[in-house]
């Protein structure tokens, strides 16, 4: 039996979400940002933490397999709006994307429960994958200067502000839209957990810690009006 087995975890086939990664990283056409993003999600070490870790332990994607789906999903994102805005670079967000949040593979305990590592509440994801990063940069000889500032500063900048533990603001164009477009990954995970939960009172789920709201279910609330719209919508048609 896995530890899965007793608590929530990711309802994707983690292979699957794996193979995905794979993927977009082999398509990552600058090669030095491909080499390095390779070097993480190629690495049998990591490979079996990736497939198993949650994104967090309450906020969002808080199950196993969790940061994978997190991360495949942002990468859907960043496709739909990479193709709204052509100006943008495509390798570097990508590379944001998938990297954002690998310290949280040391930064959450996930073996039995969801819980935080001792390094995790000392130093939290933000300062460990910095550190991380940083490293497989520097084992790759040649990397240009330039390039590993702007990756650097997407992992500590990509919770978009001060008081959500960014120790910058996102300061060009790719790594504001990572910020954005994780807080919306973010925020639609927790709606997604709020409108899969059976706890609540009447159309309305229960309080979001993440959200700082409860969340009206739509379905239940519209159910009366579709019924009232049928016959108008069918008398409609014989006109």
């Amino acid at each position: 039996m896995e530890a899965a087995d007793f608590f929530a975890h990711t309802k994707e086939n983690v292979d699957q979400l794996y193979a995905k990664l794979v993927e977009i990283a082999a398509a990552i056409r600058n090669p030095w940002l491909r080499q390095l993003v390779e070097s993480v999600v190629l690495d049998a070490e990591i490979v079996p933490r990736l497939k198993r870790a949650p994104a967090a332990k309450s906020m969002h994607h808080a199950f196993f397999g969790g940061l994978l789906e997190h991360v495949i999903s942002l990468c859907g994102l960043c496709r739909v709006v990479l193709s709204h805005y052509p100006e943008a670079d495509p390798d570097l967000l990508i590379t944001g994307a998938i990297l954002h949040d690998i310290g949280k593979l040391e930064e959450l305990s996930y073996e039995r429960s969801i819980g935080y590592t001792d390094e995790g509440q000392l130093l939290g994801h933000i300062m460990i994958e910095y550190e991380f990063v940083t490293k497989r940069i520097d084992s790759i000889e040649g990397f240009p200067a330039a390039l590993k500032a702007l990756v650097q500063h997407m992992l500590i900048a990509h919770h978009g502000k001060y008081e959500f533990g960014s120790p910058k603001l996102p300061m060009f164009r790719e790594a504001l839209m990572l910020h954005y477009l994780d807080d919306l990954d973010s925020k639609m995970g927790a709606v997604r957990a709020a409108l899969e939960s059976d706890k609540g009172e009447g159309n309305w789920t229960a309080y979001s810690g993440a959200l700082e709201r409860r969340i009206l279910r739509t379905d239940g609330f519209l159910s009366g009006t579709k019924t009232e719209l049928e016959p108008q919508m069918n008398s409609d048609k014989h006109r």
